[in-house]
């Protein structure tokens, strides 16, 4: 088990205690947090929309150099379609309502990027919507815009949800490498990660503007990634002078925001509302994508083996589960005979963590009651895999943040 360092851990408030907790003063249109100690509480397995639940068990995998999307039968574990898109597809993001997947072809270096719609009831796609530089896509909590990350562009376009007629843009260019976000508990402020400028950039929801950016503090020490062992335990002193942050998860209880770091290997702990890093876990190395436990106790860090952009087959990657109410290290999951995890999801019972393999062209799913991993093979280069269906009232995003 690899040791965590934490500058500060979390607290939890018994769910018995529920008449004393304090009532979140959401944005307007926004749903209620029904346990502001717990903002997923919506997302548990009992939890699915009884639309959504009649939509067909699928995973959908965009393959970032196939240009496709491969479909595989979760059951089975077989591959049952695979079908085109646009160029480049970097994932696959369940719209606001839940209603829609949106694969985002975000055409590298290009200016024919899209978004290409399936229906989730019969896992087929509709004619793509040229949008301009989609590397991911997110909606405000209150359901009235799309935000279009437009990486190359430094910029979040806000888009109509029904239309993607463009309302409004913030720009963020100090942000290089703008990619994956998330939300306040309350809604009122964005946090996205700037992967080439090793900060992360605070957006305000409300006044539609800019907050500032914060440079995230590196470790003394990271893990090797030129071991054999796929389960990396040696060190080395940490060149890299800034970070390279991928993912981003608030806390059950809003106090938190995590950042998964693949140079600084692990992950950031962030003060959301002061904007400010008060801690860091050590997970592995190449920590990539974060995903919560189904019950919101624990978090899924996976760790993508490699610390470059476009690493070798069967490298130490790993996953690597915290504990949200103490923000110590439980266990880590080494992909046997080495690989590279990188984004997915949980499965609505939770028992099952699906990720795509990045430099390894598979996908993984991973038994979350032990670590135990089976493999398929999908397309070239996957990317940001989507597990459905999934419980929760509505999407914010990415490969699916529910609450």
């Amino acid at each position: 088990m690899i040791a965590a360092v934490s500058g500060l851990e979390a607290t939890a408030t018994p769910a018995a205690a529920a008449s004393a907790k304090a009532v979140i003063n959401t944005v307007p249109g926004m749903a209620a947090v029904l346990d502001p100690d717990n903002l997923y509480s919506e997302t548990r397995a009992d939890q699915i929309l009884p639309a959504v639940k009649a939509d067909l068990e699928r995973i959908y995998v965009p393959n970032l150099r196939g240009n496709n999307v491969t479909v595989i039968d979760p059951t089975t574990l077989k591959v049952v379609d695979r079908f085109k898109v646009g160029r480049a597809p970097q994932h696959i993001v369940p719209s606001w309502d839940m209603r829609t997947l949106w694969v985002a072809n975000n055409a590298e270096r290009g200016n024919d990027g899209s978004l290409t719609p399936v229906d989730p009831r019969t896992g087929k796609p509709g004619t793509a919507i040229p949008v301009d530089d989609p590397y991911n896509v997110y909606f405000t909590p209150d359901g009235q815009s799309t935000i279009v990350v437009a990486e190359a562009k430094h910029r979040l376009d806000f888009r109509d949800p029904k239309t993607l007629k463009l309302q409004y843009s913030i720009d963020a260019p100090k942000c290089g490498g703008i990619n994956h976000g998330d939300f306040s508990i309350d809604g009122r402020y964005a946090i996205f990660t700037c992967e080439f400028e090793g900060s992360v950039a605070k957006i305000d929801l409300v006044n539609k503007s800019l907050v500032g950016y914060l440079k995230l503090e590196m470790p003394k020490t990271r893990f090797k990634d030129s071991v054999k062992s796929p389960n990396p335990l040696e060190t080395e002193i940490c060149s890299a002078k800034k970070g390279m942050p991928q993912d981003i998860r608030i806390s059950p209880n809003g106090k938190l925001f995590y950042v998964a770091d693949m140079e600084a290997d692990g992950v950031h702990l962030l003060d959301g509302d002061a904007f400010k890093e008060v801690g860091f876990i050590a997970t592995g190395v190449a920590a990539h994508g974060l995903y919560p436990s189904r019950d919101a106790k624990q978090l899924y860090v996976a760790n993508r083996g490699s610390h470059a952009i476009h690493g070798k087959r069967h490298g130490p990657g790993s996953v690597t589960v915290i504990d949200f109410a103490s923000n110590k290290v439980l266990s880590n999951w080494p992909v046997p005979g080495g690989g590279s995890p990188d984004m997915g999801n949980v499965s609505a019972d939770g028992k099952w963590l699906w990720l795509s393999g990045r430099f390894d062209d598979v996908v993984y799913r991973f038994d979350t009651s032990s670590g135990k991993m089976d493999q398929i093979g999908v397309g070239l280069e996957p990317h940001g895999l989507a597990v459905w269906p999934q419980p929760g009232r509505y999407s914010l995003g990415h490969t699916g943040n529910f609450r």
